[in-house]
């Protein structure tokens, strides 16, 4: 049992100096490109939101004319 948990000290470890070596390799984005994904992300999130409220706003119109000839 000390084996198995001294095994699991030494990979957490291992786990962990693995981790921080490649968080230095990684490129990070400047201010002014977080700001610009982010405009984009939001003007996105506004495009589709208005697509579907006409799509729903057509399917349901649809659905009670289909609904309202089954009468």
């Amino acid at each position: 049992m000390a084996a198995d948990v001294k095994a699991w000290v030494e990979g957490t470890k291992e786990y962990v100096n693995d981790l921080k070596l490649e968080m230095r390799r990684v490129t990070w984005p400047n201010r002014k490109q977080v700001e610009g994904t982010t405009a984009v992300v939001i003007i996105s999130v506004f495009v589709f939101a208005a697509y579907f409220a006409v799509v729903d706003s057509l399917l349901t119109r649809g659905v009670k004319a289909i609904m309202s000839l089954a009468k």
